[in-house]
C-alpha cells in the first residue's frame, strides 16, 4: 500500500464581510509514531458541519468567484465569527475511511477499515491517532461507517443523561432525522418511553414505521394538548430540542408541568415540585429561545453538546457507548443519505441550498474520491 504524498482539503475562510470556500492541495506527511494516515472516503454534512462551513454567511449571495465560492457575512454577524478572521479552516466532524499508512505502533491498524472523529474530515487523507477511531466490523463500508460517531454518541448520550439525571423518560424534536430514529430504535430496545415530535404527517409515518408509539405533529392545532397528553402518558420530564429558536422548547415545559399539575393533590402557586428540563442541541431555529413563565419554578433549560458530555463522562461509560454503535452500525446506528457529493460538488451553490436547508431526513455524504479524486 502505497503512503500519499498529497491531497484535497475543503477550506472555510472568514474575510472582512465574506465567506470564502476553496479546495487547497495538501502535502501529506509520512505518520510518526502513534499515529495514522487514513484515506476519507465518506463524510457526512451534519447541520452541526454547517456552523463551521458556512457559518453566518447570508447564502442568498452564493456566488462563484474564480476557483472559489464566496457569500456575503452581514456586518451584524461578523462578531460572531471575529475570533476566525483570516484562518482557514478545515471542516468535517466526523468520517470513514481505510488506513493507507501507519507510524510506529500502529503497524496492525493498516489497512483496516475506520470510522473517525477529530475535524478536518472533508479531505481526501487525514493523519490521526488510534484515540480518534475506531476499527469497523468486517464488511462494513465506509459508508455505512461515515456516521459512527456524532448521531450515534448523541443519542446514546441522551438516555445516559436521562438516567444520570433521574428522569425515566424523554421528549424529542426533529423525531423523524437521522439521530431520531437512532433514538428510537434505542428507547424500543432498552424499554425508555420516548415522545416524538414531528413537523408533518410525513415524518410522523417515518417514525411510526420504525415502532414509535408516542408521536405528537407540531403543525397540528391539537399539538400542546396532545403533547400534554403523551408526556403523562409516559411521565417523561426530560427533552431535547434540535430547533432551539422560537417556543418549543417552552410548549415541551408547558406540557411537563400541566401533566404534573394533574397528578397533584394539593395546589400551589410555585406549580409543581416536578424537575422539568429541556435541552438545546440543535440550531434549526436560530430566533430567540421564547420560555412561558407558567412552567412553574422547576425548571431548566441549557446547552448540550456531545463533546462536553464525553470529557466529563467515565471511560467506561464512553466505552461502552462506543462498543454499542460498532456492534449495531448497520441496524440500530444506520445513517440514510439523500445523496452523495465530490468535494468539489460540495462547493457548487446549488447544493450548497440543498444541504444548507437542514431538512429532516435529507443528509448529504461527501465522498473525497468522487470524481476521481483521491
Amino acid at each position: 500500500m502505497t503512503a500519499p504524498t498529497k491531497g484535497l482539503e475543503l477550506r472555510s475562510l472568514v474575510t472582512d464581510g465574506k465567506l470564502e470556500l476553496s479546495l487547497v492541495d495538501i502535502d501529506v506527511p509520512a505518520p510518526g509514531a502513534g499515529e495514522v494516515v487514513v484515506r476519507i472516503e465518506a463524510a457526512p454534512l451534519n447541520p452541526s458541519d454547517l456552523g463551521l462551513l458556512t457559518g453566518p454567511a447570508d447564502l442568498s449571495t452564493l456566488r462563484r468567484e474564480g476557483d472559489a465560492t464566496v457569500a456575503d457575512i452581514p456586518a451584524q454577524r461578523m462578531a460572531v465569527v471575529a475570533g476566525r478572521l483570516g484562518e482557514s479552516m478545515p471542516v468535517g466532524n466526523e468520517g470513514a475511511g481505510t488506513v493507507v499508512a501507519a507510524g510506529e505502533g500502529c503497524e496492525e491498524l493498516l489497512g483496516k477499515t475506520v470510522a473517525t472523529i477529530g475535524g478536518g474530515m472533508y479531505t481526501q487523507y487525514r493523519t490521526l491517532r488510534p484515540s480518534e477511531l475506531f476499527v469497523l466490523p468486517d464488511g462494513v463500508t465506509p459508508r455505512q461507517g461515515a456516521s459512527a460517531f456524532v448521531n450515534p454518541l448523541t443519542a446514546l448520550a441522551m438516555v445516559e443523561t436521562m438516567k444520570a439525571e433521574g428522569h425515566s423518560a424523554l421528549i424529542h424534536t426533529a423525531a423523524a432525522s437521522n439521530l431520531g430514529q437512532m433514538l428510537n430504535r434505542i428507547c424500543i430496545a432498552d424499554g425508555v418511553p420516548l415522545v416524538n415530535i414531528v413537523r408533518s404527517a410525513e415524518q410522523a409515518r417515518i417514525v411510526r414505521e420504525i415502532g414509535a408509539t408516542h408521536i405528537v405533529d407540531s403543525s397540528t392545532d391539537t399539538f400542546q394538548a396532545d403533547l400534554t397528553e403523551a408526556v403523562f402518558e409516559t411521565g417523561a420530564t426530560l427533552g431535547f430540542d434540535a430547533v432551539g429558536g422560537g417556543r418549543l422548547a417552552s410548549q415541551i415545559l408547558l406540557a411537563i408541568e400541566a401533566a404534573a399539575v394533574r397528578k397533584m393533590t394539593a395546589y400551589s402557586r410555585y406549580g409543581s415540585s416536578v424537575n422539568k428540563c429541556v435541552y438545546i442541541y440543535g440550531a434549526l431555529d436560530l430566533g430567540p429561545t421564547l420560555i412561558d413563565r407558567n412552567v412553574g419554578l422547576s425548571w431548566t433549560c441549557a446547552g448540550f453538546l456531545l463533546t462536553p458530555f464525553l470529557m466529563k463522562s467515565p471511560p467506561e461509560v464512553v466505552g461502552r457507548m462506543r462498543a454499542r454503535v460498532a456492534a449495531e452500525i448497520t441496524t440500530t446506528f444506520a445513517s440514510h443519505y439523500t445523496g452523495e457529493l465530490s468535494l468539489a460538488e460540495t462547493l457548487d451553490p446549488a447544493n450548497i441550498a440543498l444541504y444548507s436547508a437542514k431538512k429532516t431526513g435529507e443528509k448529504y455524504l461527501i465522498v473525497p474520491s468522487k470524481g476521481g479524486g483521491g
